[in-house]
This record gives C-alpha cells, sequence and structure tokens, in this order.
C-alpha cells in the first residue's frame, strides 16, 4: 500500500468513525425513556436476536488519553451500588423480552469490567443468564486490564462463559507509558497473556494505539516486534483522538509531546506493512486479523457489519445496553443512557429506564446507513443493486456524493463505474473520508456542527 503524504494532509480532517449512522452527536433529549420502552415492546415479534452490552465504568488510575466514559478510584464500595442498580436495569429490560430471542453476542466494556471481583464477575454474568437465553455458540467478550489483574479474573471469565478477551496494551515502551500514565511493563503484559491461553482462550484480542506522546517509528516498531512474538490473534491499532474539549484531562497530555504529522503518517505506514507481512489481514477503521477468523470471513462473504461495538459478524441483531452511557440499537431506534453516574442511578431507583437521549432514525437515515456501512465492511457498493433495493435513483440521491467521490477517484481512493463504487487499496486507510460522503449531517451541520477527531 502507497502511502502518499500529501494526500494524507488533504484527507487529514475532522470525521465521525461510524460506529452508528446518524452519529451520536445528533441525538436529542426528545427521545428517551418512553420512546425506548415503546420500542422494546414493539421489536419483540420481529424475529431478530439479541446482542448485549454491558458497560463498567470504573478503573483503578486515570489513563490520559482515555476518550470513554469512566471514573478513576479505589472504592469498591461505589462499584457494589452500581452493580445493585444495574441488576435493576437488567431485570427492567429482560421483563420486556420474548421467550424465544437468543442472545448471540455479548461484550463488556468500560472504563474496565475487571475492575469487577471474580465474584461479582461471575455474579453479574449469571444474572444476565439467569434472564436472557443465551446461544450455545454466542460470541461472548470483555476487555481487559492488565494491570490488578489476577489469575483469579481469567479464571472467572473463563467459568463464567467468556470465550473472547480483549487485552489493552496501547505500548510498551515505557516513556510513553509514564507520559500517559498507564504503566504496564512488558513481563506483566506477557503474564497475563499467557493466564488467557493457559485458561484456555483462544481468540485473544491487543489494543495498541498510535499517536500518543513521544511516540516515535523507533520505539513503536519495538513495540509491534514483541506484541506480534505473542501472536494474538487479532489486533486492533486505533489513531489517538485528541479532544480535551470534550475530555478535560488529556490536557495533562502536553500538545509538544505529541508526534507531528510526518510521524503519525509513517507510524501507520510501520502498521500496515509490518501487521500485514506478519500475515494479519486489513478489516478496515484500525482492525487486524488472522486469515481464519470470522471477521475475515464475514468480510470475505459480505456479512460483515458495523454498530456501537465496531465490527461484527452479527448484523441481525438489536442490541440492549446497560450501564451509564450504555447505547442500544435495533433497526429503527438508538438510545443513551445517562451519562453521569448519578443520572443513571436516579433513573432506576425511580423505577424507569435510564434512557437520556436518542434518535429514531428516517427513511433517508436507513438508506445512507446502508451505503455508509457496504462501503466500510464490505469495501464496495454495488449501486445498481441498491438502486434497486432502495428504490432510488441512486446517481440522482446522492449526486453531492459522486461529485466528492469522482474527486476522490482523481486521487486514487476509489474506482467508479455505472454500477459500482469500489475502494482501492490505497483509499482503505481514508474509509471515514469515503463515508463522509454520503453523511446529510455533516452537509447540514458544516459550520456548526459537533467537534470530531480528525481522521488521519
Amino acid at each position: 500500500m502507497e502511502f502518499n503524504t500529501e494526500l494524507l494532509k488533504k484527507y487529514s480532517k475532522p470525521g465521525p468513525r461510524y460506529t452508528s449512522y446518524p452519529t451520536a452527536p445528533y441525538f436529542s433529549t426528545t427521545l428517551a425513556d418512553k420512546a425506548w420502552r415503546e420500542e422494546l415492546s414493539a421489536t419483540q415479534a420481529m424475529g431478530r436476536d439479541l446482542s448485549l452490552y454491558v458497560h463498567i465504568p470504573f478503573c483503578d488510575t486515570l489513563c490520559y488519553y482515555c476518550g470513554c466514559n469512566m471514573i478513576a478510584t479505589r472504592d469498591y464500595s461505589k462499584a457494589r451500588a452500581y452493580l445493585d442498580v444495574l441488576y435493576r436495569e437488567i431485570d427492567r429490560v429482560a421483563e420486556s423480552v420474548a421467550p424465544g430471542r437468543v442472545v448471540r453476542q455479548i461484550h463488556w466494556g468500560g472504563g474496565t469490567p475487571t475492575y469487577l471481583h471474580p465474584g461479582d464477575i461471575r455474579a453479574l454474568y449469571s444474572h444476565l443468564s439467569d434472564r436472557f437465553s443465551i446461544g450455545e455458540n454466542a460470541e461472548i467478550g470483555c476487555e481487559v486490564d492488565p494491570r490488578e489483574l489476577s489469575r483469579d479474573h481469567v479464571l472467572a471469565l473463563k467459568e463464567a462463559g467468556f470465550n473472547r478477551l480483549s487485552l489493552g496494551v496501547q505500548d510498551l515502551d515505557a516513556v510513553v507509558q509514564i507520559a500517559v500514565n498507564r504503566v504496564q511493563p512488558e513481563a506483566l503484559v506477557r503474564e497475563v497473556y499467557g493466564w488467557m491461553r493457559d485458561a484456555g482462550f483462544d481468540s485473544v484480542n491487543m489494543d495498541l494505539m498510535v499517536g500518543l506522546p513521544h511516540q516515535t517509528v523507533q520505539t513503536f516498531t519495538a513495540t509491534l516486534d514483541r506484541v506480534l512474538d505473542m501472536q494474538p490473534d487479532r489486533m486492533a491499532v486505533f489513531g489517538y483522538a485528541h479532544v480535551p474539549w470534550i475530555k478535560r484531562h488529556q490536557k495533562l497530555i502536553q500538545d509538544a509531546a505529541l508526534p507531528d504529522f510526518d510521524t503519525r503518517v509513517a507510524l501507520q505506514k510501520l502498521i500496515m506493512e509490518r501487521l500485514g507481512a506478519a500475515g494479519y489481514v486489513y478489516i478496515g477503521m484500525d482492525h487486524f486479523a488472522r486469515p481464519d477468523d470470522e471477521l475475515v470471513k464475514a468480510r470475505e462473504n459480505k456479512t460483515l457489519w458495523r454498530n456501537f461495538q465496531g465490527y461484527t459478524t452479527h448484523k441481525n441483531c438489536d442490541i440492549y445496553a446497560f450501564g451509564v452511557s450504555a447505547i442500544s440499537q435495533t433497526d429503527d431506534v438508538y438510545v443513551q443512557n445517562a451519562k453521569k453516574l448519578v443520572d443513571y442511578q436516579n433513573s432506576i431507583g425511580s423505577g424507569t429506564l435510564a434512557t437520556e437521549r436518542g434518535v429514531r432514525l428516517s427513511g433517508d437515515d436507513k438508506l445512507r446507513r446502508a451505503a455508509i456501512v457496504s462501503l466500510m465492511c464490505d469495501l464496495e457498493l454495488d449501486t445498481i443493486a441498491f438502486g434497486r433495493e432502495w428504490n432510488i435513483d441512486f446517481d440522482r440521491y446522492f449526486e453531492n456524493a459522486i461529485k466528492e467521490l469522482q474527486e476522490m477517484e482523481k486521487d486514487g481512493l476509489v474506482q467508479l463505474s455505472a454500477e459500482r463504487i469500489r475502494v482501492t487499496d490505497a483509499g482503505r486507510i481514508f474509509l471515514r473520508n469515503i463515508a463522509m460522503t454520503f453523511d446529510a449531517y455533516l452537509q447540514e451541520t458544516e459550520e456548526s456542527g459537533p467537534r470530531y477527531s480528525r481522521t488521519l
């Protein structure tokens, strides 16, 4: 894959990551608890399976780069109080679920889900399994922080029923770790990874991050070499999103310590070349997997999907999400729980759900979502078949998008024909930019809309 620095500069602009369309900044408080209750009732007869997400917001310490909804505390009584409320929310939603609906996927995120004591991990999973019908071959994953982790945590996850783990590594360079307040020596990461393999986990992802302070091509090459030596099944290499206007603690990272643009370009080139040479397949949007992985097979079969949990093989599932700030999703509605812990706890305590804001998708929203997801997952879009499916004249409906794509074609990012839009190899790292051409909300609010991290 060629890296054209001038093109990277040209297309480096603020933009969404498209884990949804419409994106979260366009959720409205006018769609909240009552609408979500109605949606829960309405979706029961539609035959869609379920994906469950549980948000555990607590962490022992604050990582300065973090963009998640989290609470740094060593007071475990806060977690116990949170779990009591979480159980009630789960019960309240489960009461609305028809018995025949099967859970195909479960994911715990945070924060740090393994902040919970091993006994509470078992108890929370048992609570979920008692109230939902979990499929025999369900994909059950959890995010793991190697710090403050014990072998008992890993065994608790395995015994509870988890079969996929995602290990937060970020960077193995000591200077970088100190700068972002996440110190975890390589020996610790290797030990924890060994526990996972010993416990029988045969699907382990490692999360890395580029764009952190003091990172260089030389230091990150060393990190990649050491991580690849451990042979994870999947890897996600995220670009650090420096958004101190949203996450105030990111002001603790000095702008002068961040890699300059040329270094970030070189880091991106390094990642693509190094992981490709190691045999990993680039799924898209920072994700890599071994050739026999389900994500790779799904992309080849055109069954890959993208939602609030990132890339997934579970397209026809409604997401029921539990916990502070968690986002639920059906085909027609997205809703997000209260972002502040006290608001979440008060809502559940008062006998309602914690829904704070959301959006009901219009026909245009669904149409544009389908186009965006197709390009981000399949790396192509059959415009003739798409127009037929949605009963539109594709070229007329997406006239503005096509004009922008024609400019991208000149730059070698896409190939356009009478019946197809195809993302080129060179265009794969510009997926966010390509998707943005179909985003009607960006066109409407270009001057006054939300602020995003840069695409590159």
